[in-house]
């Protein structure tokens, strides 16, 4: 998709979700794009990643593309993005639930019809607890449940786009389900976000902007040329096509296993050496020393619901419970697809 289309596509679907969901607080949709060099791909210079923009409306000035790092493989930015503000929401979702004793709240990734509902239980003396050890509980309870829940949302968005779903209706979208930088890209957002949110010196948007830099130069990030040359080496091996583009090469590392997801590293660039990175992925268990619980659950609101359903042998999704299944179904259909993968 060239520059003009993804402008003109992306105002119109901005403008819709908008008018949908009623709310300027929740993060906007952003389109992500593809690590081919194909009309579906757009690489980004890194000497030209812009402002990162919260806002409804977004900036003038964002960068949005992939990018490849020697340690990271390729980054969708905008999925980093669009996870890192979905962090953000989330973790300010919970600290004001958790605050007045709230039983949860809900939310929908923009333009998408499923919901994903989080509800607490307290200790018996949490409204007897002074307002700064409560406001410094909730405080750290947040920045927990915020970078999972947003996770697991984005991650839901992957499992639905493998089952079927077409979000915008128009694309072929199966293609991009877990395209080898999908995860790592969704996982690093939620780092960034928190450690965005913790720098008291700058605003959000400006803490996110040095956070990106900062993180994909110690990734080793290169050229917008080096990054198009690698996707060209993987041409025909790990995809094939231009206007309708074929992925075979699919990074389906949830960190269900061992709690961190690996990147998907194009072999032999040139100009790359280190070890890669590997992320950690997001657990609540400082809910428990507070006497804190929560329960996710997400209502699928599709018709390819009945799909996943049918995997987990009920019809109420808990990801905590039923993700392991889910993905243990997914690697079994891509090795059926004769797919490379990433477990």
């Amino acid at each position: 998709m060239n520059t003009a289309t993804r402008i003109i596509y992306s105002a119109a679907i901005i403008g819709l979700a908008i008018a949908a969901n009623g709310c300027l607080d929740a993060p906007r949709p952003r389109m992500g794009c593809l690590p081919t060099h194909t009309f579906a791909g757009t690489f980004l210079d890194p000497e030209n990643l812009g402002s990162h923009s919260y806002g409804p409306l977004g900036g003038p000035f964002e960068g949005d593309g992939i990018v490849y790092t020697c340690k990271g493989g390729n980054i969708d930015v905008t999925h980093l993005r669009w996870n890192a503000d979905y962090t953000r929401y989330a973790v300010n979702q919970t600290k004001k639930t958790l605050m007045r004793k709230g039983k949860g709240f809900s939310f929908n990734l923009a333009f998408e019809p499923s919901t994903h509902q989080i509800r607490f239980s307290y200790p018996d003396n949490w409204g007897d607890l002074p307002k700064q050890e409560k406001e410094k509980i909730a405080d750290e309870a947040a920045f927990a449940v915020g970078p999972y829940v947003a996770y697991g949302a984005t991650m839901w968005h992957e499992i639905l786009t493998w089952f079927g779903t077409h979000y915008m209706g128009v694309e072929p979208e199966f293609n991009s389900a877990f395209s080898w930088e999908d995860s790592y890209s969704n996982l690093l957002g939620t780092h960034l976000a928190v450690r965005a949110m913790r720098n008291k010196e700058h605003s959000y948007d400006k803490a996110m902007t040095i956070a990106i830099e900062e993180e994909l130069d110690m990734l080793g990030v290169q050229p917008r040329s080096v990054a198009i040359a690698a996707s060209e080496k993987v041409r025909g091996k790990w995809y094939k096509g231009n206007f309708q583009v074929d992925i075979s090469m699919r990074n389906l590392d949830m960190g269900l296993d061992d709690g961190f997801v690996s990147p998907t590293i194009i072999p032999d660039v040139a100009e790359c050496d280190g070890e890669p990175v590997d992320y950690p992925v997001p657990n609540v268990d400082i809910l428990d020393k507070y006497g804190l619980a929560m329960t996710y659950e997400i209502k699928a609101n599709v018709f390819e619901q009945g799909k996943v359903f049918k995997v987990i042998d009920a019809n109420r999704i808990y990801p905590a419970k039923h993700y392991p299944a889910i993905m243990a179904h997914i690697n079994k259909e891509a090795t059926d697809l004769g797919h490379t993968f990433i477990q």
